[in-house]
């Protein structure tokens, strides 16, 4: 069954204090008192759990999947809690989805923790609202536009053969997660700088993991723990990227990658500093890269539990192989596109998998929907897992169909990259790497999945038990 790792769950405990502690989480509590007796009928019905610690410890002692679900079958889709030291709201149902996060999204800003700020960069897009998130989502969606993508596919082809040629195939157990993180910085390199020098990718990479490491830690700023290296390794980073943006600009070539983008972006007179640029740039590598993993992964097991799946995928994949000289040529954009079983094979596995299971907003005024108040200062949440896994619109939920996606799922109960203002504008590029990846595991390995086959683990990405160790074999 699930398994949450002592790891995982010490690490989202002190989560629980890095919130309690922030300043602005005790305005939450003293919001939650000022409405008192005043607004409380109006609240959504839930529990509040205990002061202070509210329900975190039911959330993390558990799945967290069974925590949400076991409070919609007993509050319904709209029920309050408090989690991480916040009073919140959660919400089930794909019309309050789309209510906080398209129709009514300017009442309701996004939240993260200072210490995760800090470490990505306040500049990032996603810690923003307003006219500055809306010119730098554009200059984002401007380097992951069609032409650029479709630029992308032969290069993307090349990793994901160098990738699985390296140490893949000799019935060596390798961490399937681990390897997929790899996989999807290297994507992710591509699409922010193109064709980036050795010595500035390794130094990238060595001192991202670090910040990645630290991310999920307790926010102690003290000599050796992992915050702190964290802190000292995104500082690494800021002088890493400033010398390569230095050495962009000085060659003033109109690249039409992220960086070229961020470099050539001129608002009112004014461009970006480089400190914002480095933020950003930061931004998105933190969300294409364990995401796109965690989905990678699923995908492999997926496909190991269903051996019928696996050969329809097979056979789709060879008949591609083979009009490109048994592999000998590289993928093209348009084979990309007549992968229609594999591309349903994706879909099905965001659904199952659902990696970004909610969202943290917060009411920026007092808000009532559904005859409910969501006073100021609380956390929303819409819950996509359970939207994602509701009969009501997939029937028989746990199960993997391909079939639920030979129409379009009703409007706004399919959300695994988000939706409105703050969706993730990189979703066709992670669909397209995911197929590719699809492509070279099917084409050239079997594989077998070490040790247990069943239980998650949340890194805080639900991912299988383990990283989901796996043997490879070459095929002839």
């Amino acid at each position: 069954m699930v398994a949450i790792f002592t790891y995982a769950f010490v690490s989202l405990l002190t989560i629980i204090f890095s919130y309690i502690f922030m300043k602005k989480n005790k305005g939450g509590e003293e919001e939650l008192h000022a409405h008192g007796n005043e607004n409380r009928a109006q609240l959504p019905p839930g529990s509040l759990g205990w002061p202070y610690i509210g329900e975190t410890l039911q959330l993390y002692s558990q799945d967290p999947n069974i925590f949400f679900s076991a409070r919609q079958r007993r509050y319904g889709k709209i029920f309050k809690t408090h989690i991480l030291g916040c009073p919140c709201v959660m919400l089930a149902s794909p019309e309050a989805a789309k209510f906080v996060l398209v129709t009514q999204a300017h009442l309701f800003k996004p939240t993260y923790p200072k210490s995760k700020e800090g470490l990505i960069g306040p500049s990032a897009l996603f810690f923003h609202q307003g006219d500055y998130h809306n010119r730098l989502r554009k200059l984002v969606q401007g380097s992951l536009n069609l032409d650029a993508i479709r630029n992308l596919v032969p290069h993307i082809d090349a990793t994901a053969a160098f990738m699985t040629s390296e140490s893949w195939g000799t019935g060596k157990v390798i961490n399937t997660f681990h390897e997929m993180q790899k996989f999807s910085f290297e994507v992710g390199t591509l699409a922010i700088f193109g064709h980036l020098e050795t010595r500035y990718k390794e130094e990238l990479k060595k001192n991202y993991m670090v910040v990645d490491k630290g991310y999920n830690s307790f926010p102690i700023n003290i000599p050796g723990s992992p915050y702190k290296k964290a802190l000292l390794a995104r500082e690494r980073l800021r002088h890493i990227l400033g010398d390569i943006i230095h050495e962009r600009k000085e060659k003033r070539l109109p690249e039409k990658d992220l960086l070229g983008c961020l470099l050539s972006s001129i608002n009112g007179g004014e461009v970006l500093s480089d400190d914002q640029i480095a933020d950003n740039i930061i931004g998105v590598l933190f969300a294409a890269q364990d995401t796109t993993a965690s989905v990678m992964t699923w995908i492999i097991k997926y496909l190991h539990d269903e051996p019928k799946l696996l050969e329809a995928v097979k056979a789709e994949q060879n008949a591609i192989r083979i009009s490109n000289e048994q592999g000998n040529q590289p993928l093209s954009w348009a084979q990309t596109k007549i992968m229609p079983i594999s591309y349903k094979v994706v879909l099905e596995s965001l659904r199952m998998a659902s990696i970004i299971s909610f969202l943290f907003r917060e009411a920026v005024v007092d808000v009532k929907y559904k005859g409910y108040l969501i006073p100021k200062g609380w956390k929303v949440m819409p819950l996509f897992r359970n939207i994602h896994h509701n009969p009501e619109f997939f029937t028989d939920p746990q199960k993997f169909d391909l079939s639920r996606f030979q129409v379009a799922p009703k409007p706004n109960t399919f959300m695994p990259f988000g939706i409105g203002v703050h969706a993730c504008p990189g979703n066709e590029l992670a669909k397209l790497e995911l197929l590719i990846m699809i492509h070279h595991l099917v084409t050239k390995f079997r594989w077998e999945i070490e040790g247990s086959q069943s239980g998650i683990e949340y890194s805080p990405f639900p991912v299988p038990l383990k990283g989901l160790p796996v043997k490879f074999w070459r095929l002839e």
